[in-house]
């Protein structure tokens, strides 16, 4: 079956899709958007969540046919959502295929530092540099997935609780930490986002 759905704000098309297909295989497969993890493959570790019409959800659990018609962000398109969401659409997302990153721009989004020496430093979105600031990120399977779950709340709830997080993020495992400094990396990016409106 071909599949027609927005990836990072654009309008894609995927080909000869099986129908027990998995938005996952589909997006680091068919797309070339590694960012999501395959790890459990039973919707239990959160390596590859996404957002799926601005709902996170575990891309490993949902059938690319599924995505027909829907929007979907991934850990590669969050610089870009955050960006044009501050800018265009204050504390709300935007409408399915009408603004976002291209699917050759995802492909090619590296993580680089904003130290502004760089000609080709990627900007990071409110998070990401929060993730990094705060020293959230080890071995750094987890992280894309915690992002696009922070990311989530915080433009739902701008000023969340440590209660609100730990739910947030509750569905994502990390190996590496005791959690703390990611919990640290979400406050900041809370405190960030509420001194930024002021």
């Amino acid at each position: 079956m071909r599949v027609n759905f927005t990836v990072n704000g654009r309008k894609q098309e995927a080909d000869d899709v099986w129908e027990g297909e998995s938005l996952l295989y589909v997006l680091r497969e068919r797309m070339g958007l590694p960012g999501s993890k395959n790890a459990c493959e039973q919707g239990e570790c959160g390596s590859c969540t996404v957002r799926l019409d601005g709902v996170p959800v575990c891309s490993c659990l949902v059938a690319a046919g599924q995505a027909e018609g829907r929007e979907v962000v991934t850990v590669e398109g969050l610089a870009d959502y955050a960006k044009h969401r501050e800018g265009a659409h204050p504390g709300t997302g935007c409408a399915a295929g009408a603004c976002g990153t291209s699917l050759d721009a995802a492909q090619r989004w590296q993580a680089r530092p904003a130290d502004g020496q760089s000609a080709e430093a990627g900007e990071l979105s409110p998070v990401q540099q929060a993730f990094i600031d705060a020293g959230a990120v080890q071995c750094g399977f987890c992280t894309p997935g915690l992002l696009v779950a922070a990311d989530e709340l915080l433009e739902t709830t701008p000023s969340p609780s440590d209660q609100d997080i730990r739910e947030a993020l509750s569905g994502n495992l990390c190996r590496c930490t005791g959690y703390e400094k990611i919990l640290d990396a979400v406050r900041l990016a809370a405190a960030r986002q509420e001194e930024a409106v002021r």
